[in-house]
């Protein structure tokens, strides 16, 4: 069988997926967004189904588990249909050595893809739509949901086992300064949210300027920060958007 129409066959059998849902949170952009699911446990979204999959029976039985597996879309990640690098230069790695694209979560992959686990809050309802609060998520406010799936224990937990390049490096946080004018801007649990967020370093890792000043969205604020040569994160000013 020819190339040609082997390829043809495969596109006949392709899966049309759509969005069941969308993730809402309050980190518009990508800076800020944790690197990984589970960093910041305290930072709450909601994903809200969309009407065609907005039925309660679906959700039947879900608020018996306490984590679930969420696959979505870098829908963020500004690459054209299609675009994608087989070297990636993970954050953890400083963001100046290249790794293999299925060796890391980069988003630049050949279907935008991405898998969370997030912690499972509470099912509510919201205009008439399921809404599952969940708490822990590394996605942007609006990315759309593909499929849910519980997190199941026994099968998806796997102690001293081996995690590459993971294994030779670690987050290194920073210390957070916030003067009281601007921390009275929060709530005492949106405070604690942005400094552990600020705490894992939005910054690009190769950055080190100390004197760069950054912008950082979050619920409904423009956070400006610095952070200083010795790892003080300081922040300097909060504009309302």
């Amino acid at each position: 069988m020819s190339t040609a129409l082997l390829s043809s066959r495969a596109n006949d059998l392709s899966m049309k997926i759509q969005p069941i849902a969308y993730y809402h949170s309050q980190l518009p952009t990508k800076f800020g967004v944790p690197r990984q699911s589970g960093l910041v446990p305290e930072l709450v979204g909601r994903v809200v189904f969309e009407a065609e999959f907005a039925n309660p029976d679906a959700l039947r039985g879900i608020d018996g588990f306490d984590y679930l597996w969420l696959i979505w879309e870098f829908s963020l990640n500004g690459k054209g249909e299609g675009e994608w690098a087989s070297l990636v230069r993970p954050p953890l790695l400083g963001g100046n050595e290249y790794v293999g694209v299925f060796a890391t979560r980069s988003p630049f992959r050949p279907n935008a893809l991405g898998l969370s686990s997030v912690r499972l809050l509470g099912v509510e309802n919201e205009n008439g739509r399921p809404v599952l609060v969940v708490a822990g998520a590394d996605m942007v406010d609006g990315t759309p949901i593909y499929d849910v799936k519980p997190y199941v224990e026994y099968s998806d937990a796997h102690t001293g086992v081996r995690s590459g390049f993971v294994d030779e490096r670690q987050w290194t946080k920073v210390n957070v300064s916030v003067p009281d004018e601007f921390r009275k801007v929060f709530s005492d649990e949106d405070f604690i949210t942005l400094c552990k967020i600020l705490e894992l370093d939005p910054r690009p890792q190769y950055h080190k300027d100390p004197e760069r000043v950054y912008g950082m969205p979050f619920a409904g604020y423009d956070i400006r920060f610095k952070v200083s040569q010795s790892g003080l994160l300081e922040v300097v000013a909060v504009d309302t958007l």
